[in-house]
């Protein structure tokens, strides 16, 4: 049984696909495996896979699923005491896993989520060093855009990790598993990180960022546009509330994020077709709690 299991979903990924599993393959650690779960790309993906990475167990799904659906699929077929899920895009330094999995036999069985530090594809600036929630419960990356100085190299306590690069302990994943899967397959993509997040703190996981080890991201390898993205992201933000926020202040809360959201969302209503059909997707969700 491998010590770490790398859950990646792709998409159409031809054009990041080989440097990701090179770097993965040149790791000084070996004690891992790699499951690729394909959503139906009709591009080189999967010949790629094929030709070049035999011992990547691949999963083909015959269209896109989502992200969410797609590391279910992997973490269901994997064996590894840790999963590490990462985005196709993602390029690891040779020494990622040896120095992660040294932190992670060191750091205490109370620590079940922890992130790297994941750089832009420029190597000077940070894509995420954690995802911060706050009061409002709006989220972000951590130091995104930020320059990699020194300033964000010391282990701190987050909210949750990136799913970009982020390492669960698989025993909380089967702990806070939903009908809905590890990560909830209602969100497709988007958000569903921080979701997680959420469900694991409120058993009592703690997540931490660890700069010790450093990966880079060239992002939005989905291919989805910004509308997409935005109505995603509009969406699966109630959905988390609805979800994780405690029953006896969900309202005042619900009342505080509208509130702090109307400039964005007129916003969003006059320049996104998407977002009635979050409106509509979230009133059908709040009907069925």
């Amino acid at each position: 049984m491998p010590e770490v299991s790398i859950i990646i979903p792709a998409f159409n990924s031809s054009k990041f696909i080989r440097q990701c599993m090179d770097s993965v393959f040149i790791q000084d650690y070996k004690d891992f495996e790699v499951i690729v779960i394909d959503n139906g790309s009709v591009d080189y993906t999967v010949s790629i896979l094929k030709e070049y990475y035999p011992e990547v167990f691949l999963i083909e799904n015959r269209e896109n699923l989502g992200s969410c659906a797609a590391r279910n699929k992997g973490i269901e077929a994997s064996k590894g005491k840790w999963i590490l899920t990462l985005d196709c895009d993602v390029v690891l330094e040779r020494n990622f896993l040896g120095k992660a999995i040294k932190f992670s036999k060191s750091s205490g069985e109370s620590i079940g989520i922890f992130q790297p530090k994941i750089l832009n594809s420029d190597k000077d600036t940070i894509y995420s060093s954690g995802i911060r929630l706050t009061i409002l419960r709006r989220f972000y990356d951590i130091a995104c855009g930020k320059p990699d100085n020194g300033k964000y190299d010391k282990l701190e306590h987050i909210f949750g990790a990136c799913s970009a690069a982020g390492f669960y302990r698989k025993k909380i994943l089967e702990e806070i598993k939903e009908k809905t899967g590890y990560f909830d397959e209602r969100f497709f993509f988007l958000v569903e990180d921080v979701d997680l997040a959420w469900r694991a703190q409120k058993k009592g996981w703690k997540a931490f960022y660890y700069p010790g080890s450093v990966c880079y991201h060239s992002g939005n390898s989905s291919g989805f546009n910004k509308r997409t993205r935005q109505y995603l992201c509009f969406r699966n933000r109630y959905y988390m509330i609805l979800k994780n926020e405690n029953k006896w202040c969900l309202y005042l809360k619900l009342i505080l994020c509208v509130t702090y959201d109307v400039p964005r969302f007129f916003y969003l209503i006059l320049t996104n077709p998407y977002t009635l059909k979050g409106i509509k997707e979230v009133a059908n969700y709040i009907k069925k709690l």
